[in-house]
């Protein structure tokens, strides 16, 4: 996600516990609030990509196949020629966050 919309969900959370504070809405509600910080997509550098995939102990084939990417799509975002977007790069902020194993 953009900064803006880090912000905008910032905001949103801010208002959605004034609002549980005050009475207005539900602890489950305010739950299905807090669950859109897990929507959050950050961009990643090339070189967390790397390291990201050192980490899981992965070539780079393997791990472009676990993205459905071919490897020179992979490739080319470690070498900082272009960058991941759309599922990849919410695939990738998974693995980061949670490990190989949230996706497999």
């Amino acid at each position: 996600m953009k900064k803006h919309n880090s912000r905008l969900l910032d905001e949103l959370q801010e208002t959605a516990t004034g609002l549980h504070r005050a009475g207005v809405i539900s602890a489950r509600r305010m739950n299905e609030y807090q669950q859109l910080r897990n929507l959050e997509v950050r961009e990643i550098s090339p070189q967390q990509i790397k390291a990201l995939r050192l980490r899981e102990h992965l070539s780079q084939a393997v791990l472009a196949a676990v993205l459905n990417v071919s490897t020179s799509a992979l490739q080319k975002w470690e070498s900082g020629d272009n960058k991941p977007n759309g599922s990849s790069l919410r695939l990738l902020n998974i693995i980061e966050k949670k490990g190989l194993e949230a996706i497999l």
